[in-house]
């Protein structure tokens, strides 16, 4: 039992020293402690300086060089203050993940003399070197000019890493021709074209409506396992996920874990992990045990859907590094484990004015209940024509394995929106000809002005098997995977929602001018949009064979694999869409197109070589030492002269163990074939396809099966890889 696997069953139990981290007694005392917030600036700048970051921050206006230079000076300065010797642009690139390059404030005047200084031209714009980062074609290999520029909305932060402190400054990162090469940019600017759309349209319900601004709150699922039970599975190191592994006697049938009492080691790293989100300005709020043994979740108050990105990018960051410190590894894969839930990171969207409304509550007045109302549908009608989008935001190789089981949304994108909103759409379609007298006020009762207030909270419940979910004054995006960046699908959402209220503002602007009254205006249309939108709106179970039925008479898309999914992002609609919003042009999209393939190659790829690897490193040489044993036993007994009735069961075992090795080494061999000849492809999605149904779909399951077979029957004492039973219940 010198294997790693028992190696890390035995460190278990023994004694360690508690991690040390600090803890604070209140949370508002170390909130945004790293944070170069407003009211810091205020202290650090001066009047000019302060009133020009303010008025970028709020109003997206240009900071001019000698403003640049004071604001930089001053985010020296306080950084300083609190040790601080590097700074780094922060950005996002199309690796899924965040990027950095750090430069110290140390410099050298022209006569060697030893200064600390940093230029508004370092803090606006730096030039990391982008050759090796994702670009679809954009660049040619040996054109490595990039560059990151500041975006003064999210605001900079310090980064501690054991005894180092860096300057983080959030920035866009774009090509030198100008394309965007990262996640933020196009979200950005489909907020930008969200809040005019949006504004455009609160303008036939209230003047004083300037800005609109889309909110997030997102809910991040993960899994803690012990980090040397972790390190002795090397599909969990090189993957995220276990490539084998039999389902042990109990996994989460008992529901025993679900809002259990959080284990102590756990709590240990929540807690320490929160203390250094809270310092970096994540608003974490609620913590608690989820569906799976060793599964967990937590979640934030709603932010600015910009700022909340930046969030939840960092806190990816800040878990897995915090976990080292207990000796714990966090699972960020989408399904690490088979046979039990997977994790995705829930996207709760919604709208609110500068005037303090939200536009998805529903209101106490006719007026405006018209306007939730109009959001509400405009809404339904964004999800519905662009239902593909959205299905091409949240695919990757490890949301495939995700969607459509153990509580995760299907890959059919529908709408639920609960009981009495749906008897509210269904009044409003059924005025006859759209004739609306707005004279008794019917064109904005319908039993509206009764029902809708008392939809608020409880009366809307929640199915968590819809992909898109009405939950009480905002969406739930809940098909977006627990390891993505929220940015593809907040680009999306916000993109089509912008696209879909300018032309509801056309429409209605058309009626206008023929005479009709505004409301009736608007009615007609909402009346419009509900019968066009209706086939996307399900209340029932996503899950059930039934409804993929009835989607399909729907004409709804039920589109289960990855490189398939993608092709949305290539289609004319969508590149006029994107491109007439000003998120994407072609060129970005066919770059996001192929990059996103090349990402599902890969990581098929490396799933392949890792099956392989262990097959014949890890399970068949204990699959043959157990033979080997049983076989010395069936001859021992033969020669002692024993019948052969008492070892007919050993025999039996031998035979089925062969059987098991065979399969496994044929179709290791043969998906190694498979890879090659996916590998010959030149055409990027036929390669992706190829990996798809070639390597994946007709390999996998059957490798898996029979090893996790061989896993009940060989010798516990010879099977090297921590098993289930360890990996989720021990810690």
């Amino acid at each position: 039992m010198s294997s790693s696997r028992f190696n890390a069953v035995n460190n278990l139990g023994k004694t360690t020293a508690p991690v040390k981290f600090e803890t604070a007694s209140r949370i508002t005392g170390i909130f945004n402690e790293n944070v170069f917030t407003l009211k810091t600036a205020r202290h650090y700048l001066s009047d000019d300086a302060y009133k020009s970051l303010l008025a970028s921050t709020r109003g997206g206006k240009k900071i001019d060089r000698m403003m640049g230079n004071q604001i930089a000076n001053g985010l020296r300065a306080w950084a300083e203050s609190k040790g601080v010797t590097h700074f780094t642009h922060w950005f996002q690139p199309l690796t899924g993940s965040s990027a950095e390059k750090h430069d110290s404030f140390f410099t050298l005047k022209g006569d060697g003399t030893p200064i600390e200084e940093f230029e508004g031209t370092a803090l606006i714009q730096q030039e990391p070197d982008a050759s090796s980062f994702p670009n679809g074609g954009l660049r040619a290999t040996f054109e490595a000019r990039g560059y990151t520029a500041w975006d003064p909305s999210s605001p900079a932060f310090i980064m501690e890493i054991g005894q180092g402190k860096t300057l983080c400054i959030p920035t866009i990162f774009v090509s030198y021709t100008g394309e965007s090469l990262d996640t933020k940019t196009p979200l950005i600017k489909a907020l930008v074209a969200l809040d005019k759309a949006a504004v455009d349209v609160c303008q036939y319900f209230d003047k004083n409506v300037s800005k609109v601004t889309a909110t997030l709150g997102w809910e991040q699922e993960y899994f803690v396992v012990d980090a040397g039970l972790a390190n002795a599975r090397p599909d969990l190191v090189l993957t995220g996920r276990t490539v084998f592994g039999h389902a042990p006697a109990k996994g989460q049938q008992l529901e025993d874990h679900y809002f259990g009492a959080i284990p102590e080691r756990v709590y240990a790293f929540m807690r320490d992990f929160e203390q250094e989100s809270y310092k970096l300005g994540i608003p974490l709020r609620t913590r608690h045990n989820e569906v799976a043994p060793a599964q967990f979740e937590c979640a934030p108050i709603f932010e600015e859907a910009n700022l909340a990105v930046d969030h939840n990018t960092l806190l990816m960051d800040v878990m897995s590094r915090v976990a080292k410190r207990h000796n714990l590894k966090v699972l960020l894969h989408e399904k690490p484990f088979a046979g039990i839930n997977g994790s995705g990171k829930h996207n709760n969207w919604s709208l609110s004015t500068d005037t303090g409304v939200n536009l998805l509550a529903p209101g106490k007045t006719p007026k405006t209940n018209l306007m939730f109302l109009t959001f509400f549908v405009n809404i339904i009608k964004a999800v519905h024509d662009y239902a593909d989008l959205l299905r091409a935001s949240i695919a990757s190789a490890g949301n495939d394995h995700r969607l459509g089981a153990n509580e995760a949304p299907p890959a059919i994108i529908s709408i639920f929106i609960g009981k009495y909103l749906t008897d509210v759409l269904d009044q409003v379609e059924k005025r006859v000809g759209g004739n609306f007298d707005e004279t008794d006020e019917a064109i904005l009762k319908l039993d509206i002005h009764k029902s809708i207030p008392e939809l608020l909270l409880d009366n809307t419940d929640r199915n968590r098997t819809s992909p898109f979910a009405f939950t009480g004054t905002k969406f739930e995006f809940r098909a977006v995977g627990s390891a993505a960046n929220c940015a593809n699908a907040m680009t999306t959402i916000n993109g089509i929602m912008a696209e879909t209220l300018k032309k509801f503002k056309l429409e209605v602007d058309g009626i206008i001018e023929k005479g009709e009254k505004k409301e009736v205006a608007i009615m007609q249309v909402i009346k419009k949009y509900i019968a066009e939108s209706k086939p996307s709106l399900f209340e029932g179970d996503g899950y059930s064979e039934e409804w993929e039925k009835e989607a399909e008479k729907r004409g709804l898309a039920n589109v289960k694999t990855t490189p398939t999914a993608l092709d949305a992002y290539v289609t004319k609609k969508a590149k006029a869409l994107f491109e007439e919003n000003d998120i994407y042009n072609h060129l970005e999209l066919e770059a996001r197109h192929e990059i996103m393939l090349e990402d599902y190659i890969k990581k098929v790829q490396i799933e392949a070589r890792v099956m392989g690897d262990l097959a014949s490193t890890h399970i068949l040489p204990a699959a043959i030492k157990y033979q080997n044993i049983l076989l010395q036993n069936v001859n021992a007994l033969k020669d002692a002269g024993l019948p052969e009735s008492l070892y007919a069961n050993q025999k039996d075992i031998i035979v089925k163990i062969s059987e098991y090795i065979n399969t496994i080494s044929d179709n290791v061999e043969k998906m190694i074939q498979a890879r090659k000849k996916a590998n010959d492809l030149s055409d990027t999605r036929a390669k992706a396809i190829a990996y798809c149904d070639d390597v994946k779909g007709n390999y996998f399951d059957v490798i898996r099966y029979n090893v996790d077979k061989l896993e009940l029957m060989v010798d516990d004492s010879l099977w090297v890889l921590p098993k289930y039973r360890e990996l989720l219940f021990l810690r």
